[in-house]
């Protein structure tokens, strides 16, 4: 009977409904990589066209992972996601190596990432947050350097911030998530609404510029990639692949639900629905 009280105690709330499911895929896919990687693949890809492609593209890629992350997660709708999957497909070494993967390179570079943009963006306001705004000089050690920027110590502020309300339970982080979501979205939204609004002005870059013919408006792939020694449409095709790096690096992080499976409420019905919707 103590055992039962105990494993009780201790089992992970399923407390998430629907539409925090969906907040979470959508939280962690609107942020940081829409607003920062789309000059980049422009710049790859030299035309409106490319650039739009290349997200349709990522987009259907996205869509396909999650309808099958989806039959995953409805099959074992437990803690671990992606892990778990891999475990249980392909051996608990194989799980190992992701789980550790994933902490040490995946979750954290991608978390350091987004940060920084923040900080980058947060820089714009305030002018006290910089990357030349060192508030330890670099010290080289070899052939690198140790620094903390007030750039860098803004970004390690938020991830503190951002760990410490998740430490306070799951109804707190769930209100900062379905937060944030929603006002993310809000801007985005406001975003698209703006670029509509103001792209029917003849003098727009996106009328000015030909849709689909990157030589046109005045790109090259030397330009695009230097060292490059490809030409004609063999760079394009190259680089347009190159180009959905950023799309991609945006879209991926839709996996992260899986990662609750335990504490989604009837997760064979509500995961589908936030990674299909969300």
């Amino acid at each position: 009977m103590n055992e039962k009280i105990d494993n009780k105690a201790t089992s992970l709330l399923r407390a998430l409904g629907p539409i925090d499911a969906t907040m979470i895929v959508m939280g962690s896919m609107i942020g940081s990589g829409i607003f920062i990687t789309s000059a980049e693949s422009s710049r790859l890809s030299g035309a409106p066209g490319w650039l739009l492609l290349a997200w349709a593209v990522g987009g259907v890629m996205t869509i396909a992972g999650a309808l099958c992350c989806s039959e995953l997660a409805t099959m074992m709708p437990r803690a671990g996601g992606v892990y778990v999957f891999l475990r249980e497909a392909y051996g608990s070494s194989i799980g190992f190596l992701y789980g550790w993967t994933l902490f040490l390179v995946i979750q954290t570079g991608t978390i350091a990432a987004v940060a920084i943009a923040f900080a980058k963006f947060l820089g714009v306001f305030v002018a006290a947050v910089s990357t030349d705004s060192y508030l330890v000089p670099p010290i080289s050690i070899g052939s690198y350097a140790i620094s903390l920027s007030s750039e860098q110590l803004a970004a390690i502020a938020l991830i503190a911030l951002l760990t410490w309300t998740n430490t306070r339970g799951l109804k707190v982080g769930k209100i900062v998530q379905n937060t944030f979501t929603f006002t993310k979205t809000a801007a985005l939204a406001a975003v698209v609404v703006i670029g509509l609004s103001l792209g029917w002005n003849v003098n727009s870059a996106a009328l000015a510029s030909k849709w689909w013919d990157s030589w046109a408006n005045g790109w090259s792939p030397q330009v695009a990639q230097p060292g490059f020694t490809f030409v004609g449409g063999l760079a394009l095709a190259l680089l347009f692949g190159k180009s959905m790096v950023g799309p991609l690096f945006a879209q991926t992080a839709w996996t992260n639900v899986t990662f609750i499976g335990s504490e989604v409420r009837d997760p064979g019905k509500n995961l589908v629905r936030a990674l299909v919707f969300g």
